[in-house]
């Protein structure tokens, strides 16, 4: 057993944390990112993109840097370097992110199923069904998690056949002009795209689940490079298939282009576009809900199960008593861009005053 109490057999190995850090970072955000991102930088988008990609390998670097120093997962090391008080303030507010993090994706994809499909279906009920889902998942341990988000990639990469599609009606002087915003324009950018890149930071949790995990470094960044270069693909069909005017308006232009679609023996091949689009999100849900659940059990030494309960009751309520696009909105904005900020700002941070006390060990 490692510091953390993981016993090798729960343990994966080190080339699924490609498929882990990819799966979370590719969800909800790739159906609606564009918009936001057009606004901000324009045919200059991509750009921000890139960058966002180069502060995730940075941050992922930070993240395998800390547990060199110290084994284990964000408890030990906040622990170690901040004491038992602080350290476990700062773990509580990981564990509240990540529950947050999972919330934001859960709701956010039921309303898309509401605007898109079952409108009079309360909202409630496909919570209860996902939430009854993410616990037969997490039940079968951290094993099961990466099977499932495993399979979800590869189960998934054929919706980008929609984006092909859409490249008959591609307008590419749209792509025109480049480099035509400021530093400032592109900077805020990636900003507003984080809520593709986000989803590299649950490596802090599942990292002593990793066989041989220092091994694993080169494949978290091999996912991460991956989401970049799917998103600025992504991005640059948008370009060229919409106007700048019409990117802007288009809420889900990921879904709106996937309407263009005709096939002989499919009449609306958004429906089940929507509809397997579930299979992206479901590792989503599941491995933040995983990560809350397991930083409780650490932190408070409770079974696993209990917070997990516990997380899925209050989700389940906050879908029966205050589901609105103003509480989706609050919730977007917690993440982006405050926990955005807090995880990039605590980081190097945390790596810093580790570092520091090893120099003063050595000294």
């Amino acid at each position: 057993m490692n510091q953390a109490g993981v016993n090798d057999k729960y343990k994966v190995s080190p080339f699924y944390v490609f498929f882990l850090v990819h799966s979370m970072q590719t969800g909800i955000g790739v159906l609606s990112f564009q918009r936001v991102l057009a606004k901000s930088a324009g045919t200059d988008g991509w750009i921000s993109i890139i960058l966002a990609g180069l502060i995730v390998h940075i941050m992922i670097w930070i993240i395998y840097k800390i547990f060199s120093i110290v084994p284990g997962d964000i408890i030990s090391a906040n622990t170690q370097a901040l004491g038992k008080w602080l350290g476990n303030f700062f773990s509580l507010l990981f564990i509240i992110y990540f529950l947050i993090l999972g919330m934001t994706v859960i709701i956010s994809y039921i309303n898309v199923v509401h605007v898109w499909m079952f409108e009079e279906v309360p909202s409630w009920a496909f919570a209860l069904v996902f939430l009854i889902l993410i616990y037969y998942i997490n039940s079968g341990g951290f094993r099961t998690v990466t099977g499932v988000t495993f399979l979800s990639v590869l189960l998934t990469y054929w919706l980008l056949f929609d984006l092909i599609y859409a490249m008959k009606y591609a307008e590419f002087t749209n792509l025109l002009p480049i480099f035509d915003h400021s530093i400032l324009d592109i900077l805020k950018g990636v900003k507003d795209n984080s809520l593709t890149m986000i989803g590299f930071e649950l490596i802090l949790m599942f990292y002593p689940f990793i066989k041989d995990a220092k091994t694993s470094q080169k494949y978290a960044h091999g996912g991460a490079l991956t989401t970049t270069l799917l998103t600025v693909f992504i991005y640059l069909v948008s370009l060229v298939f919409y106007s700048q005017k019409q990117l802007v308006l288009t809420i889900w232009p990921t879904l709106t282009m996937t309407s263009v679609v005709e096939l002989p023996f499919i009449q609306r091949f958004e429906y089940i576009e929507i509809s397997w689009w579930a299979l992206v999100i479901i590792p989503n849900m599941t491995i933040s809900l995983w990560a809350a659940s397991r930083g409780f059990k650490r932190l408070f030494n409770v079974q696993q199960k209990y917070p997990l309960w516990g997380m899925s009751i209050m989700i389940l309520l906050i879908n029966i008593f205050v589901f609105d696009m103003d509480s989706l909105y609050i919730l977007n904005k917690i993440i982006n861009p405050y926990g955005l900020y807090f995880i990039c700002l605590y980081l190097p941070l945390l790596l810093l005053i580790i570092y520091t006390k090893k120099l003063r060990k050595r000294l």
